[in-house]
């Protein structure tokens, strides 16, 4: 008897399950573990055509949606405004600097033009900073010059993130043979009249008394309509992915501030509990394992680049700031990856910008990062924390 796609799923997240409560220990987040299954299953896969079904790419693009449209509602722009000059200038030239190492890189080993190789670059300098917080908060250093910095860094990263987002699906998303110019100016002027509209809506509105959803389902469906509107302007060019990130960031704007903690709980429920497994779980399965085994050193080597020069960074610009084993200390963490990167990396291959090769060593060090840097920061925070030297507070 064949399996189905229900019997698929049922066991696939089974093990998501069990793995992923035995990363979390480590602090390792659990949704890792549909990477890793993915990547497994990218060796010898008995589900392929479970895998290769409509239905199986329907649930892991909607995964992808929701994932940009998590990062968009969690951007707060008013908060952008008050992070400081000195974590600003940190997150450019910490970002950039590894960026331009890793475009180099690319542009002279893989052969693709700058400009791919500067959102590559770029999109791989990025942080997850979702990795770190429970470690600072574990090793009571939340509010240490250390725990502060990362933390703005994460913050600030996120406009970065966005940044890349729309020149990668919009901007480049040209070259592609299933977009045309006229196309993404549809896109572009729709989209942007959804959020002029938003910003009328933040005119009239008081505090509770507009959008005040007497139930959070209501306000739940309510996201959920303008989600898809969106995503389905983005998609007369192609740009699906800008749409779904661009709704997050409309919704966060103008719904009430009492409702959002609501609505953000919903959606991440959701988006983590069921479709953004399903997602990574393809990510894992589009890695091109030959090319792996027989490159690895690539993979090795991109690795080393984009570590050495995180901690080079930050050790240069933030050393004299908070001395230099914070310093250390915050180039490790900011290595942490399973962010955007993997999203932006994704759209990417989709839209043939990259091949499979690239992919392939770009996810690969990025599942080591995301083994890696917990472990060695939490050990690194204990060992330090409990000897002489302090954390600078």
């Amino acid at each position: 008897m064949e399996v189905n796609i229900f019997i698929f799923l049922a066991g696939f997240f089974i093990l998501v399950f069990i793995i992923g409560r035995f990363f979390e220990r480590f602090k390792i987040p659990g949704i890792f573990s549909s990477l890793l299954i993915g990547t497994v299953l990218a060796i010898k896969n008995p589900f392929g055509s479970i895998t290769s079904s409509s239905e199986f790419s329907f649930l892991s693009n909607l995964g992808m949606l929701l994932l940009l449209f998590i990062i968009g509602f969690e951007i707060d722009l008013k908060k952008m405004e008050k992070i400081a000059g000195f974590i600003v200038k940190s997150t450019f030239f910490i970002i950039f600097f590894e960026a331009i190492f890793g475009a180099t890189l690319i542009h002279f080993v893989f052969h693709y033009d700058w400009l791919i190789s500067l959102v590559v670059g770029i999109s791989f300098a990025t942080v997850g900073e979702a990795i770190l917080i429970p470690i600072l908060d574990d090793f009571k250093v939340v509010n240490t010059k250390l725990g502060q910095m990362i933390i703005g860094i994460g913050t600030f990263d996120d406009v970065i993130e966005i940044i890349i987002l729309i020149v990668g699906v919009l901007f480049l998303g040209i070259k592609s043979s299933a977009m045309n110019t006229g196309g993404v100016l549809f896109s572009i002027v729709g989209l942007i009249f959804g959020l002029l509209l938003a910003t009328l809506f933040i005119k009239f509105r008081k505090e509770g008394e507009k959008f005040k959803f007497s139930k959070v389902e209501t306000l739940f469906l309510f996201s959920l309509a303008v989600l898809f509107l969106f995503i389905g302007l983005g998609e007369y060019s192609g740009s699906s992915a800008l749409g779904a990130l661009l709704a997050g960031i409309s919704l966060k704007t103008f719904l009430p501030k009492t409702r959002v903690k609501n609505i953000e709980d919903e959606v991440r429920s959701v988006c983590y509990g069921f479709f953004a497994p399903i997602f990574f779980l393809s990510v894992g399965l589009a890695l091109d394992i030959k090319y792996l085994i027989g490159s690895f050193s690539l993979v090795v080597l991109v690795f080393f680049v984009s570590a050495i020069s995180k901690l080079f960074a930050s050790y240069i610009f933030t050393s004299k700031k908070i001395g230099r084993r914070d310093s250390i200390l915050m180039g490790i963490g900011l290595s942490a990856r399973f962010s955007t990167s993997i999203v932006i990396i994704k759209i990417l291959l989709e839209n043939n910008l990259i091949k499979e090769g690239l992919y392939s060593v770009i996810v690969a060090s990025s599942i080591i990062f995301t083994l890696i840097i917990p472990i060695v920061f939490s050990a690194l925070i204990a060992r330090w924390k409990n000897k002489k030297w302090k954390l600078k507070d």
